[in-house]
């Protein structure tokens, strides 16, 4: 006997599958980057993918770069808080291509670094011109373009440390990867 079912009976299934996936979208929306905590994993762009597979979790992550030394410390803040929302069969898969690009972080990401004090990349990887010259960079206090570079590396390798020349503040600028 073959065992068939409905697409009347399956809709529940389907739609219990949707809801968990958004449950684990949102806890990850609530895991923050331990390099820059105002930001969270899903603000920064680095979750590539949220699979409910068999009835195991299974949470795609990119590295920002190939040797970012937080990726360890932002795998386990994943699964804590996955664990602590009681899910339990979670796999963490490390994803890396194509890999990580500053394009990703989200229009709500941008916000935060600036509020924050954190210029973020405006400008896209795809720009050619980013290639030879340096950014413009506007102060994320004042929004003055009058700003220049102090440092290739600001407190991360991932920014860069810059000084507004109109409001003479220090800021970092999260570069364009």
């Amino acid at each position: 006997m073959v065992n068939t079912v409905t697409v009347a009976e399956s809709q529940p299934a389907i739609e219990s599958l949707r809801a968990t996936e958004r449950d684990i979208w949102r806890v990850l929306e609530r895991v923050p980057d331990p390099e820059i905590p105002v930001l969270s994993v899903v603000d920064l762009g680095i979750i590539r993918h949220v699979r409910v597979e068999q009835g195991a979790i299974r949470v795609g992550v990119s590295p920002t770069y190939s040797g970012c030394p937080a990726t360890a410390v932002i795998r386990a803040l994943i699964e804590r808080a996955l664990r602590t929302e009681g899910f339990e069969a979670i796999r963490i898969d490390e994803v890396l291509s194509p890999p990580w690009t500053s394009d990703w972080i989200t229009a709500q990401g941008r916000g935060k670094l600036k509020a924050f004090g954190i210029a973020p990349p405006e400008e896209t990887v795809s720009r050619v011109r980013h290639l030879f010259a340096a950014p413009r960079v506007a102060c994320p206090r004042c929004d003055s373009t009058r700003t220049e570079r102090v440092s290739e590396f600001g407190s991360t390798p991932c920014k860069a440390h810059y000084r507004c020349l109109s409001c003479a503040e220090p800021f970092d600028h999260f570069k364009c990867i």
